[in-house]
């Protein structure tokens, strides 16, 4: 991975082999971000995305192994008990120009993935919700 900072903007390079959730916690973590958000383009040999089921409270997650465009990730950087808390979506593309999309939870870069993060000089915490079933921005 490899960054550039500009004042409350990240520009991030992550490259192939490295997992993109993973990594962007851990720049978020070294950079001491805990509230902005993330947009980025990319492809990903190896994706897991989820979708969450209301009525029970459940994540079912789908991995995805192959040649995929990710068009694009979006999402929020936030804190939950002190720690970095991302939440991402995404869609992805594979040959066919199929798309298919959820909630990131990992993906291994195949070529390239980079990113903007727009930093918010402040930090808004998530807690737990019963009835959602859901870690929701504490606003």
């Amino acid at each position: 991975m490899n960054y550039k900072r500009f004042g409350n903007k990240v520009i991030v390079r992550i490259d192939s082999g490295e997992e993109i959730v993973k990594t962007l916690e851990q720049l978020c973590k070294n950079l001491d971000i805990k509230l902005g958000s993330i947009s980025g383009i990319g492809a990903a040999d190896k994706v897991t995305i989820g979708i969450f089921e209301v009525k029970t409270k459940t994540y079912h997650s789908t991995e995805f192994i192959g040649d995929h465009e990710i068009a694009p990730v979006y999402g929020n950087i936030s804190t939950m008990k002190g720690k970095v808390y991302l939440y991402l979506h995404t869609n992805l593309c594979n040959a066919e120009h199929k798309s298919f999309g959820g909630h990131l939870n990992s993906a291994v870069v195949s070529a390239t993935f980079e990113a903007v993060i727009d930093i918010i000089d402040s930090e808004i915490d998530r807690v737990f919700d019963k009835k959602i079933g859901l870690n929701l921005l504490n606003i």
